[in-house]
């Protein structure tokens, strides 16, 4: 059986391949824009698991089934709203630190950036750790930050710089996993302390455990900033030792 070639093409090309449908006035126009503005209104106010074609298509009071001109699944929209963000957040590399600088200033910058889209976008980081993003943005986030270490002695090895990157990437990921847990929680922490310490309290008298009897005695309990920040100095100082050795 002989496909035509532009339907040959439109079932092979991937997302970031095709071209938009045109432009319809009616009944309101739309575009994979505001589609993608909908979804992530949505997902910012009531979370990931509240995204669906019907509920973005009612937002835009449109039916679900005119979406599926502009992308095939859900699994597209979130792609795209996986994009949307990596271009709010990293669209401007004026900021970024210049290629001359300490490596570890644009891995601070990656790591950094990537924390304060999750905190405006709290349901970004359950995207995030799964399979690579190859939109256009993501991309150009990723070759801007290779491209910020690939002057750099300590990196003139390609794959020096892809164990740093990722290594940051996983510590970085993990860290903000651990805090959107904590605030999604629904409870300060305060409120946690008071709700938990009588049973610590009955446990650490039973004598058994010294060790967390010490945690809660001397320890400093640092705020989530300065831990984050504490956790990302550490991770690279390894990565640096490891350059060193």
């Amino acid at each position: 059986m002989n496909i035509p070639p532009e339907r040959a093409a439109k079932k092979t090309a991937t997302l970031w391949e095709r071209p938009e449908p045109a432009t319809r006035p009616a009944p309101s126009p739309l575009s994979r824009e505001k589609i993608v503005g909908a979804a992530i209104a949505i997902a910012d106010m009531d979370g990931l698991e509240a995204v669906s074609l019907r509920k973005v298509g009612a937002s835009l009071e449109a039916r679900p089934m005119r979406l599926y001109t502009y992308l095939s699944t859900k699994e597209e929209l979130l792609d795209l709203m996986v994009d949307a963000v990596f271009g709010e957040t990293y669209g401007e590399t004026t900021s970024l630190p210049s290629a001359q600088s300490d490596w570890r200033d644009a891995l601070r910058a990656f790591a950094h950036r990537t924390r304060q889209a999750c905190r405006k976008h709290p349901w970004f980081i359950e995207l995030l750790a799964g399979r690579p993003h190859l939109g256009p943005n993501a991309l150009a986030h990723l070759e801007t930050t290779l491209a910020h270490l690939k002057d750099v002695p300590e990196f003139d090895d390609i794959d020096a710089v892809m164990r740093a990157l990722s290594t940051v990437k996983a510590y970085t990921v993990g860290a903000i996993q651990c805090e959107t847990s904590e605030l999604k929680s629904g409870s300060t922490k305060a409120q946690w302390q008071e709700a938990w310490w009588p049973y610590l309290e009955r446990r650490i008298a039973t004598g058994r455990f010294p060790m967390l009897a010490r945690v809660i005695r001397d320890a400093s309990h640092p705020s989530l900033d300065a831990v984050f920040d504490e956790g990302l100095e550490t991770v690279l100082a390894g990565i640096e030792t490891r350059l060193k050795g």
